[in-house]
């Protein structure tokens, strides 16, 4: 948007009527040149303005470059316009002053820091109480304060509308600039951007004093409605400043404590904080948010809002040299370094609020973040924002929603590219390819030497050993050593049962419960990765069935020819080790991870539908039942009309004489146990025809699923607290599994159960 826009809608169409654009004379020395500039003013390309500093202060100088230089020696030769005019517009691009702005010296003030961002409004009309309220923060990624303000939002990638980020330059353009100012409170700061606005506006007295009166108002911060009935938390500043750089001593009221009585804290020292007149309230701190701030950080505060009396935007942005600690203005005690101000007509709240975000969002550029530290008058500022728009993708309205949140990328792109000197704007250059260094880091490279990769994972390992033990000794870690046991016992019990049938009994559960924990307790103790599930899988349950028909084919004992295999793949692992195969794990693609990884939930959900079916045979459901004849339905117990060889060698065994045995008498175990038959209408496949059976195992499967399911995205749901949220999500598996038992306990249908002895013994004495 031009600067001279003449749009009364707009809050940025403003023009001082007393102001116009300072031109440096020793530039433009004709008048041909002062055409040339209006010109340029007018495609709001370069735009050269006088920076207005505090009053007493003197402005710095901005360094010419060689080009500058150079072109002015041209001019004093009698170079004509037409001749410079086009060297000038190439060789001074956005992006170029803003690589010549991050290659100027740091000093002391203006290094940068890390910024934290927040985001405060207010709403001022005659006769209503107002305050400020902080609607939206950013640390890397933006966060808002959702409807009804009880929580904060997750932290998602700010998507912000062209037309606000034009309103925002021409904000920077039009508004005050006062860079390195020097206050200690919020009220020296709006007293000296009230007399900036009064010299170069019309400002009144009676305005004066309520943009003033609106500018100190308290501030209300989102965390302290839920603080408010909790017992305010008494903790030593000392803990609290471990996370920043310059820590201010307190009392365990929040007072300021004498400086003699802490020696080491030197805050104008280090930082140039002056704490002097802003004593912090900890118990109005939210200390887990506090550990996330990283040390040293400084804060940028963007205040916008409504006065009703105002006829015009009032704007301001302002850098403080030093970064001053202004208590309760900041939702985190951590000094002020930047504050951008725009107050005005009351009806624009939303278009004031874009605004902000916009600031608030290219304040955590990080290339903006850097020029904001160093700049040296406003148009380095407009520079900044320039390069900003250069590097920003516009989607189309039609194509893109704005309400839909983009979830923060993993990995942020490096901004290095854009700091490039000689990169023209628009354009990549082309750097020369880095000699590829392999596939993944140092842990996967050759050695050459015989047990090599072992003896430098074992260096790796060895400082880090004992606090790995330390650091499970938390809370936190409860949830995950459920989870992997429920993760490990589930697959090792469930592949059991299913190794049991497929090698009748001679590898079942206990065999694989007792393999898994051997080897898992092994490979966590001296592997270094206690995170890796270990147990048998849909591959190994193939192998097995293929095996066990193998030695049943060929009259082969199984548990022998298996231990045989065991030794081997043993001995093979142990060659691989010592040659460093392992490199070529990195080989590996990510697709056959994931054909592996699908092949096995495949395998467990085939395995777990075969189950359900299997259950209709053994529990079938009795279809068309005649309830008048229900009296007649009867399953007894009788004596085999055609007893097998293994039955009649029990009964001699056990010194059984048939003809004497009670077979209509006995139990269901004992007509098992006898090998007797049962007979009748109401008799299943094995044995008397249980109800409900079938139905209940389909309500339990069905419902753990789902129930598993919900409990592990409740995470991102409206209900509870953050935390308690975060803990039912990582307890979800476990609290399923335990509370669909106890349903099964308590219903009490016979549901079958997998059988898994008590005491550790092979389950098939022959052992083949």
């Amino acid at each position: 948007m031009p600067a001279g826009s003449n749009e009364e809608d707009s809050v940025l169409s403003y023009q001082r009527p007393d102001e116009e654009a300072v031109v440096d004379q020793g530039g433009t020395s004709t008048i041909l040149n002062i055409h040339y500039e209006k010109e340029e003013l007018e495609g709001h390309r370069t735009l050269y303005v006088g920076v207005r500093m505090p009053l007493g202060r003197q402005s710095h100088r901005h360094h010419r470059t060689h080009g500058q230089k150079h072109r002015r020696r041209g001019r004093g030769k009698g170079a004509s316009q037409g001749e410079e005019g086009p060297e000038a517009l190439a060789h001074d691009t956005p992006s170029q002053r803003v690589q010549f702005i991050l290659g100027t010296e740091e000093d002391e003030e203006h290094v940068p820091h890390e910024l934290f961002t927040e985001l405060d409004e207010i709403c001022m009309k005659e006769g209503e109480d107002a305050e400020w309220k902080e609607t939206a923060r950013w640390l890397k990624f933006e966060e808002d304060v959702e409807d009804g303000g009880e929580r904060w939002s997750k932290p998602y990638v700010a998507t912000l509308s062209l037309h606000s980020l034009f309103e925002l330059r021409s904000c920077l353009i039009n508004g005050t600039v006062l860079l390195d100012m020097r206050a200690n409170s919020i009220e020296e700061i709006s007293d000296l951007v009230l007399d900036q606005q009064e010299l170069f506006s019309d400002l009144n007295d009676s305005m004066r004093v309520k943009v003033r009166e609106a500018l100190l108002k308290k501030h209300h911060h989102q965390n302290e409605k839920k603080r408010n009935n909790l017992i305010p938390i008494v903790r030593s500043f000392a803990e609290v400043g471990k996370k920043q750089s310059d820590p201010h001593s307190m009392d365990k009221n929040g007072q300021t404590v004498s400086p003699q009585s802490v020696p080491t804290t030197n805050l104008e020292v280090k930082n140039g904080v002056n704490c002097e007149h802003s004593p912090v309230d900890l118990s109005k701190v939210d200390l887990h948010f506090m550990k996330k701030i990283p040390t040293g950080a400084e804060a940028s505060n963007v205040l916008v809002g409504e006065v009703d009396t105002l006829d015009r935007p009032i704007v301001a942005f302002v850098r403080l040299s030093p970064a001053v600690l202004l208590s309760g203005l900041t939702e985190v005690p951590i000094p002020t370094r930047f504050l951008f101000i725009l107050l005005g007509p009351v009806g624009k709240g939303q278009q004031y609020h874009e605004i902000g975000r916009s600031m608030a969002t290219i304040m955590t550029d990080e290339i903006f973040h850097d020029v904001a530290y160093k700049a040296k008058e406003r148009d380095d500022l407009l520079a900044g924002i320039d390069e900003f728009l250069d590097q920003v993708t516009v989607l189309p309205p039609g194509e893109w929603d704005p309400s839909i949140r983009i979830e923060p990328p993993k990995n942020v792109p490096s901004q290095e590219k854009r700091k490039m000197p000689g990169v023209p704007n628009g354009n990549v250059c082309h750097i020369e390819p880095e000699p590829h260094g392999g596939h993944s880091g140092p842990e996967l490279q050759r050695t050459g030497r015989l047990f090599g990769g072992l003896v430098l994972d074992i260096k790796r390992k060895a400082p880090w050993y004992w606090s790995d033990y330390r650091d499970a000794l938390s809370l936190q870690c409860l949830a995950s050593f459920l989870f992997l046991y429920c993760a490990c016992m589930s697959p090792v019990i469930t592949f059991g049962g299913l190794l049991g049938e497929a090698t009748e009994g001679r590898i079942s559960a206990i065999e694989s419960l007792f393999g898994a924990s051997m080897t898992g307790i092994a490979y966590s103790l001296f592997a270094g990765q206690a995170l890796t599930i270990l147990g048998s899988t849909g591959p190994v349950l193939v192998f097995e069935k293929i095996l066990f028909k193998f030695c049943k084919d060929y009259a082969l004992s199984y548990l022998s020819l298996r231990a045989c295999i065991g030794l081997w793949t043993a001995f093979l692992c142990i060659v691989l080790v010592a040659t460093d195969a392992s490199s070529l794990v990195c080989y590996i693609t990510r697709f056959t991870e994931e054909a592996f990884a699908s092949l096995i939930c495949i395998i467990f959900i085939y395995e777990a539908i075969e189950k359900l079916i299997h259950l209709a045979e053994t529990y079938p459901i009795h279809m068309h039942s005649q309830l008048d004849h229900l009296s007649l339905y009867y399953c007894r117990c009788t004596l085999p009309e055609n007893p097998n060889n293994h039955t009649l060698q029990y009964w001699k065994d056990h010194n059984i004489v048939t003809t004497e045995v009670h077979w209509a008498n006995l139990t269901v175990t004992e007509c098992q146990m006898m090998h007797g038959e049962f007979t009748g209408s109401a008799c299943g496949h094995h044995g008397p025809y249980t109800p409900d059976v079938l139905f209940w195992s389909c309500i339990l499967f069905f419902t753990t699923f789902i129930l598993s399911s919900t409990l592990k995205t409740f995470k991102t749901s409206r209900y509870f607290p953050t935390r308690v949220r975060s803990m039912v999500s990582d307890f979800a598996v476990f609290l399923t599994i335990f509370t669909m038992v106890i349903i099964d306990f308590l219903i009490g249908v016979p549901s079958p159960k997998l059988q898994v002895p008590s005491v550790f013994k092979v389950n098939r004495a022959q052992g083949t």
